[in-house]
């Protein structure tokens, strides 16, 4: 059991549970024991899924970014899945400096037979088309431990 305080609303469903965190408020609950395992070959990617209101992307394979502090979505998804842009500003990447946009979505973490699921996650936007979709520290490292086992290819989120 762990009492949070949650900025966005967060839904967790696996076969056997459902658990609503609603904005800023606080809550009991407790997190699933069984963690997502992934298959670790040559980057820690993450099966996912964005929805806006009116769309849903197929399933994306996200590189998870321990050295970013947040989401970042290539434009073409934006625009995919018509998502209203705020600005945000400009950033320097291992690729170079790109303009940021913010906006909210729902993203769902999904593995073999469960799925995590985030509600109106602010995520900021590239005006580039050439990254990967990049999974940073928030909100993944907040509500999971990570656990990378290269030598075995698994690359595991624990939730905590």
């Amino acid at each position: 059991m762990r009492s949070t305080l949650q900025r966005n609303s967060l839904k967790i469903t696996s076969r056997y549970q459902k658990y609503y965190l609603a904005a800023s408020i606080y809550v009991d609950v407790i997190m699933p024991e069984s963690p997502f395992i992934y298959e670790y070959k040559n980057y820690p990617l993450i099966s996912i899924k964005f929805l806006s209101k009116e769309r849903e992307t197929p399933m994306i394979d996200a590189l998870l970014d321990s050295g970013g502090d947040f989401i970042v979505i290539p434009y073409a998804i934006a625009k995919y899945l018509k998502l209203k842009l705020e600005k945000a500003g400009c950033v320097d990447t291992a690729g170079g400096e790109t303009t940021l946009c913010k906006s909210e979505l729902t993203m769902v973490i999904y593995d073999e037979d469960r799925k995590f699921t985030y509600e109106n996650l602010e995520i900021h936007v590239s005006d580039r088309n050439d990254l990967p979709v990049l999974l940073g520290r928030h909100p993944i490292f907040e509500d999971h431990e990570i656990i990378f086992k290269k030598h075995e290819n698994k690359l595991i989120l624990q939730p905590v």
